[in-house]
């Protein structure tokens, strides 16, 4: 990792030995002035994810952290994912939709990209986790943009895809179903799919992102062949890079925030005969920067 840095509000920030990414220390999340959070703010531009070991957040506390990024979904402002029921037992039917969802998860993509505006980020936080496995990988869109080739760049330049959670959960074999869901229905049903650039400006730092993932199909002007190529080829490029992959292994207690206007994420995989518990609160987008072409 590199070199510990110490903000000027008093919290240390470590980077991973990444392209991105930073450990945040010596700071209580329940507790950050207006000072504070502005640099903590800062930190998130610039590194993208922020992980955050053992703060321990409640559920109200990790509401209140995540709007100080901006308005909440309100859908999703703290909704779990889990393999467990409400009434404590394990999700273990075959066609139980929320666990469709969890495994459609587990390819890279980014939130609500299949939503007329996409998602800004998110706060994510574990209460329980399995003994072994149940990651969370992260992937740095900046730095695949970057490595590209220029022809590639200049041919992505003036392209999109479409994004669907429906088709997305189709192409892995997790549809879902139409009556009786397990799955809050969230992305479903959209009536206008969002078409959406293959390179993402970020609004804040104005960077270029390549943006692609799970949800991405049918780039106009390109038959549909062409389109699965060009769109496997440029997230398996994202992906390809350890230096632009962290994988996150959980502790109870760690709360993570990231940005997904930049980074790609997945979950993954565990031994469903154990139980985790995940909290996530999703951040809105702007709609004057994340609302797609079509709409």
């Amino acid at each position: 990792m590199g070199q510990t840095l110490q903000s000027t509000t008093g919290f240390s920030v470590k980077p991973l030995d990444k392209s991105f990414g930073a450990l945040v220390r010596e700071i209580d999340l329940r507790s950050i002035d207006a000072a504070t959070f502005y640099d903590l703010y800062q930190a998130w531009l610039t590194y993208g994810l922020l992980i955050f070991p053992g703060q321990g957040l409640g559920k109200s506390e990790q509401v209140a952290f995540a709007r100080r990024f901006g308005d909440l979904i309100e859908e999703l402002k703290a909704v779990e994912i889990s393999n467990v029921k409400p009434d404590g037992s394990l999700r273990d039917a075959p066609d139980d939709d929320m666990m469709k969802i969890i495994r459609g998860n587990m390819h890279w993509h980014q939130d609500s990209t299949y939503m007329p505006v996409q998602a800004k980020g998110a706060v994510f936080s574990a209460h329980v986790v399995p003994k072994r496995q149940g990651d969370t990988a992260f992937a740095d869109m900046r730095d695949a943009y970057d490595a590209l080739d220029e022809a590639t760049k200049a041919r992505i330049s003036t392209l999109s895809a479409y994004h669907s959670l429906e088709y997305s959960q189709r192409a892995v074999g997790e549809e879902t179903k139409k009556e009786n869901s397990e799955y809050i229905g969230y992305g479903m049903n959209v009536g206008e799919v969002p078409l959406r650039p293959l390179v993402k400006t970020h609004p804040e730092t104005g960077r270029k992102a390549l943006a692609v993932g799970r949800h991405a199909y049918g780039i106009p002007g390109l038959t549909e062949a062409e389109s699965e190529e060009l769109i496997a080829r440029l997230n398996n490029f994202a992906v390809a890079d350890e230096r632009r992959i962290y994988q996150h292994r959980w502790s109870a207690g760690d709360i993570v925030v990231w940005d997904n206007r930049c980074l790609m994420h997945r979950a993954c995989e565990w031994d469903f005969s154990e139980p985790r518990i995940m909290l996530h609160s999703r951040i809105a987008g702007d709609p004057a920067t994340e609302m797609a072409l079509s709409q």
